[in-house]
């Protein structure tokens, strides 16, 4: 896991994977927070503290807590205010914070039903949600295979876990629906290789992390990264207008009935 999270810390400012990621959760991130700039913003599960920096800290006063403690390490080098907490036990008083995110985090948790209502607890009423996670059972593997992922998301499954907690749902779709395709024949691919007996696809280290060879997490020649950020520039601006039928992630934005 801490491989896997060093190989992050060094891509997620420039591939297209990410990039993507962030025109799709940033507008999300800006319509539950409006024009204020004075706002308590938290990032249940902050990783590196990246996504933590530059979609919350613009809003207020952002927070930011995670399970790893190398996850924390990049995130403290970035200065940011961090706890090391569960996610099942977040260390923060009932109703403080303005905006709660999570950024595919969810697939790990064992009782998201729990871990959900957590979130809602220390969401102040008519505060937001946004929230991403994994999407899709057909997609599992890849990258993600060497973290232990327990479940991908529906848009129904999603669905009821957020309304379950208590929260208004205000959108929800699917991510990423450009790449699915090809997403999917890389999964199959790598589970023909598995079946066989080569070895998986995803670039496992012998000790359960990632290795240099996890081609998922390495940036591409930097055409193919530029078109490639241009194809999902066009789909988010798309997507906020006509949710996605499918993709490897889905996202949610919900409030806090007042």
């Amino acid at each position: 896991m801490d491989d896997l999270l060093d190989l992050t810390s060094r891509v997620e400012a420039t591939h297209f994977w990410f990039r993507g990621f962030r025109r799709f959760v940033a507008p999300a991130v800006a319509d539950v927070a409006g024009n204020r700039r004075d706002l308590y913003l938290l990032d249940c599960g902050c990783g590196t503290g990246h996504n933590l920096a530059t979609l919350l800290r613009p809003y207020g006063h952002a927070f930011g807590f995670d399970l790893t403690e190398a996850g924390l390490a990049h995130a403290r080098a970035a200065g940011l205010r961090l706890a090391r907490a569960d996610m099942a036990a977040i260390p923060f008083q009932s109703r403080r914070f303005d905006v709660v995110t999570s950024f595919d985090v969810m697939q790990y948790v064992r009782d998201d039903a729990h871990v959900l209502k957590e979130m809602a607890r220390v969401l102040k009423p008519g505060g937001g949600l946004v929230l991403t996670a994994a999407a899709l059972d057909v997609l599992r593997g890849g990258h993600a295979g060497t973290w232990p992922e327990i479940r991908r998301y529906s848009t129904g499954r999603m669905r009821s876990v957020v309304e379950g907690a208590g929260l208004k749902i205000r959108y929800l779709t699917y991510l990423f629906a450009s790449l699915f395709p090809a997403m999917l024949a890389v999964r199959a691919v790598g589970r023909a290789t598995e079946t066989s007996g080569a070895g998986g696809a995803g670039g496992v280290g012998k000790a359960g992390g990632a290795s240099e060879d996890d081609w998922e997490m390495h940036v591409p020649p930097a055409p193919i990264n530029a078109a490639v950020t241009g194809v999902l520039a066009v789909e988010a601006a798309l997507s906020r207008r006509i949710p996605m039928p499918v993709g490897s992630s889905v996202l949610v934005v919900a409030t806090k009935p007042l």
